[in-house]
């Protein structure tokens, strides 16, 4: 049997060691060729070791002497960047999942060399989403978002047309503070946004999480992978996080997909083209009857979650969107360091849309990779100096 070539960007991030745990099961059939991280030392370190890749990319400059000093005698090749990798070698598949604007060229690149890419990096979508799809046509690249929001609509939207669907319900678990009182939302600390009731993340996308970012940065996604009308598109929370999407037809059926919380589901659906039986995978049991009894959804609060009236053709056309993430991941940043208080991501966030400069920048329909890089910087200049600006406001 010829094993499967792989590759995992963002391997030591909880898709990254997803994907690894399900790989890692059916070592007969795959061949990791290459993982790459960014800094996360002991990790990279444990997964040279475990994994014995052909090659691993460090992208810190710091950890990458680090790494190159303790594995110097090893077969592993330790890159600095993903361009040094041979343009030559091909990837059965590979696993986007490198966190932020740090992965968007990689995943373009990556998309040139693999017959089948398995895409789970937001920003690689929101941003650069129209310099991928003429790569997929090109090459005739595999395409299948991980995420389970856009695998649920994937799976349950093959075969039908725009001109089928009445509606497509995204969910949202609603985070930590579905209940929280208003008056408190001054007082959330970090700590308190990293406490998702249902998934286990990274920082960044728990905070999403609990102010539903990560909803409006889906919806974009979804915009863009899914040829169907925006408008038909809705947020509604669910806050047991078992049903991932909703589509209402117009023949008068809906339909949903459930899976438990674990990424590990979406990941083996996708390697394995929906033929796995997940016990291989997950040991546990699956009480699918009772966890439905107790199932619910509802209308997001806007005022509890303020950041969906971002949703409207001015921040969420042309490339307004790199703006927003770029802003976001700015502002996550500040609020995990304690510069900014919870509220203040929405907030400053208001006033970028709002600076006499954004219209510049938000109308560039297909920006090229130096045109997203100059607007993601803008962004964040800008961003910095709200920051800055109303620091006494904040303290």
């Amino acid at each position: 049997m010829i094993k499967k070539k792989i590759a995992i960007l963002g391997s030591t991030g909880s898709i990254g060691k997803s994907s690894l745990d399900v790989i890692n099961l059916n070592k007969n059939k795959f061949n990791i060729i290459l993982l790459s991280a960014n800094s996360n030392f002991k990790e990279i370190k444990n997964q040279i070791k475990t994994y014995r890749p052909k090659y691993f990319v460090v992208t810190n400059l710091i950890v990458y002497e680090k790494i190159v000093k303790k594995f110097r005698n090893k077969k592993v090749k330790i890159l600095r960047k993903f361009t040094e990798l041979p343009s030559k070698i091909k990837f059965d598949i590979t696993i986007a999942a490198i966190v932020g604007i740090a992965g968007l060229e990689p995943t373009i690149q990556f998309t040139k060399q693999s017959k089948k890419i398995l895409l789970a990096n937001k920003e690689s979508i929101i941003c650069g989403w129209h310099i991928i799809s003429k790569i997929i046509k090109k090459n005739k690249t595999e395409v299948v978002p991980i995420d389970s929001e856009h695998f649920s609509i994937k799976q349950l939207t093959n075969g039908y047309k725009n001109a089928d669907i009445k509606k497509i319900y995204i969910t949202a678990s609603g985070g930590p503070f579905l209940k929280r009182p208003f008056h408190s939302f001054n007082k959330i600390k970090p700590k308190d946004a990293y406490k998702h009731p249902n998934w286990s993340m990274g920082k960044k996308i728990s905070i999403d999480s609990s102010n539903l970012m990560n909803k409006i940065l889906e919806l974009i996604e979804a915009y863009k992978i899914f040829l169907f009308d925006p408008k038909k598109y809705e947020i509604i929370i669910h806050p047991q996080s078992l049903i991932h999407a909703i589509v209402l037809f117009k023949n008068g059926q809906s339909k949903f997909l459930y899976h438990d919380t674990d990424m590990r589901i979406p990941i083996s659906n996708a390697i394995y083209d929906n033929q796995v039986d997940i016990k291989n995978i997950i040991k546990k049991n699956n009480n699918f009857l009772d966890k439905l009894k107790n199932i619910e959804f509802m209308k997001v609060d806007k005022k509890r979650f303020p950041i969906v009236t971002f949703i409207n053709n001015k921040f969420l056309s042309k490339s307004a969107p790199i703006i927003l993430n770029a802003s976001n991941e700015v502002l996550v940043d500040s609020f995990i360091k304690n510069k900014i208080p919870y509220n203040g991501i929405f907030n400053t966030l208001n006033r970028v849309f709002k600076d006499r400069d954004f219209g510049k920048y938000a109308v560039k329909k297909t920006p090229g990779i130096y045109e997203i890089y100059k607007i993601d910087k803008w962004a964040r200049k800008k961003t910095l100096q709200l920051i800055s600006r109303n620091y006494e406001k904040f303290i």
